[in-house]
């Protein structure tokens, strides 16, 4: 199955990697704070709140989520995670992006070499669509494929 979405680019870019989905809100302090640290080499979302990620993987994967939720740091902790190594391909959501969680990814795309793809306002049905595995491809016009 080949299935393709629209929304909008925050941070464009062209991204292939394997789905990680979550359905509720993602906490990034909560969930990768400690990814790439001695208690988390292989950043693992640790976020018990969050059962769709819980000790999954989250480092280089299409981050499929509806929304962040938490503290004002978030942006803060996406940027420092993916400037270390450790963060998701990109970020897929389903609503519209809040500007903290978004900071994080604007600062990566201006002070680093490999930006955070951040596409928004896929809609609920792309997050009914998407399963964990699934191979996704993002476009910098905004256009998201998914692939079994």
């Amino acid at each position: 199955m080949t299935k393709t979405f629209h929304g909008r680019p925050i941070v464009k870019g062209e991204v292939r990697a394997k789905a990680a989905v979550s359905h509720g809100g993602f906490n990034p302090l909560a969930s990768i704070v400690t990814a790439g640290t001695p208690i988390n080499r292989k950043g693992l979302c640790m976020d018990q709140n969050n059962a769709d990620l819980y000790k999954k993987v989250v480092t280089g994967k299409a981050l499929c989520l509806p929304e962040i939720i938490g503290s004002t740091t978030g942006g803060m902790v996406l940027y420092s995670v993916c400037k270390n190594g450790y963060g998701p391909a990109c970020m897929l959501y389903s609503k519209r992006a809040d500007t903290l969680g978004v900071s994080g990814a604007v600062l990566l795309a201006n002070w680093s070499e490999k930006p955070l793809v951040v596409i928004d306002e896929l809609g609920e049905e792309f997050l009914r669509c998407v399963q964990d595995g699934m191979t996704v491809t993002t476009k910098p016009d905004g256009t998201v494929i998914l692939e079994d």
